[in-house]
């Protein structure tokens, strides 16, 4: 069993969705979460907002998911990023489950 996190800005929802069904994930949970990005560092001219700290609406997913269906998951959300014109994608982690009741 592994515990499949995914974070993605709140507009992607309905795909991320669409790709655990696909990816035959039958349970998962899901909340609004706030993405903070610190672009202090970046140059003034490639920073739209004009300020340090960005905030952006964003969505978490998570589910404990069988090891078989990871890879899926994961080739599903590179083939859905290949296809995105914006700079924003979905991103995934795997944590490895040592136990669990």
């Amino acid at each position: 069993m592994k515990l499949l996190l995914i974070t993605a800005v709140a507009e992607f929802e309905k795909e991320v969705k669409q790709i655990l069904k696909k990816a035959q994930v039958k349970t998962f949970s899901y909340r609004d979460v706030l993405c903070y990005r610190n672009t202090s560092e970046d140059a003034i001219e490639s920073n739209w907002f004009g300020a340090e700290m960005n905030e952006n609406e964003s969505i978490m997913f998570y589910a404990f998911v069988p090891k078989e269906n990871v890879d899926l998951v994961f080739d599903l959300i590179t083939e859905f990023n290949s296809q995105q014109e914006t700079l924003s994608h979905i991103h995934s982690a795997v944590l490895n489950i040592e136990k669990s009741n």
